[in-house]
């Protein structure tokens, strides 16, 4: 009896530590949002480009006036809008339920080792965008992504950085399949954030 008293009492201070350690209130649940999302987004940019007489699946090289450029960049701000907030609210929800802080001192750890190579990259593909080298972008945003994913994983669930690999090799992988850029990242962004999400909500609901 005192053998398994002492056995629950490792487990629960092992869990403590990883709840004090970690911040293990993502939900699987954003992540098919944010994979919908980018779905849904890349389903509207293809016909954004139809529209301006773009046929995408016939792989030429298109020359992109600045007006879709823009269009294309504020479709792109949005989507990832509407990924955050959905992740920030299916998030808050499951902190509240299990009795968790939302922010603390793992939140802000995770968010540091998170938002800078984020916004490496963000300045990185602005400075492509400037250049007008559309075509790296997509590969760049992959890439950036799967470090940002890589690095959070310290302070979050380790499932996350086994999504961060997939967007890394995706994002190399593209870099040699120039100008289907948006197939790449509906794939990257939409179809492995449903899987991601569906299998860490399974696991972890």
């Amino acid at each position: 009896m005192e053998t398994k008293n002492y056995h629950e009492d490792l487990s629960h201070i092992r869990s403590m530590m990883e709840r004090s350690s970690r911040f293990i209130s993502l939900s699987g649940l954003s992540g098919v949002v944010a994979g919908l999302t980018a779905l849904i987004g890349a389903g509207y940019v293809y016909f954004v480009l139809k529209r301006e007489g773009i046929s995408y699946f016939d792989g030429d090289r298109n020359i992109y006036q600045p007006e879709l450029v823009r269009e294309l960049v504020i479709i792109g701000a949005l989507i990832l809008f509407v990924a955050l907030l959905s992740g920030y609210i299916f998030t808050a929800n499951k902190s509240r339920k299990k009795g968790l802080k939302i922010w603390d001192a793992t939140t802000k750890r995770l968010l540091v080792t998170f938002v800078v190579p984020l916004i490496t990259g963000g300045i990185f593909c602005l400075a492509l965008l400037f250049h007008h080298l559309f075509v790296w972008i997509a590969p760049a945003t992959l890439i950036f992504y799967g470090l940002a994913l890589v690095s959070a994983e310290r302070y979050t669930l380790t499932d996350v950085k086994y999504l961060g690999y997939c967007q890394i090799v995706l994002g190399l992988v593209s870099l040699f399949f120039l100008g289907w850029g948006l197939l790449f990242w509906a794939i990257g962004f939409g179809v492995l954030h449903i899987v991601y999400g569906s299998i860490m909500h399974k696991k972890y609901k």
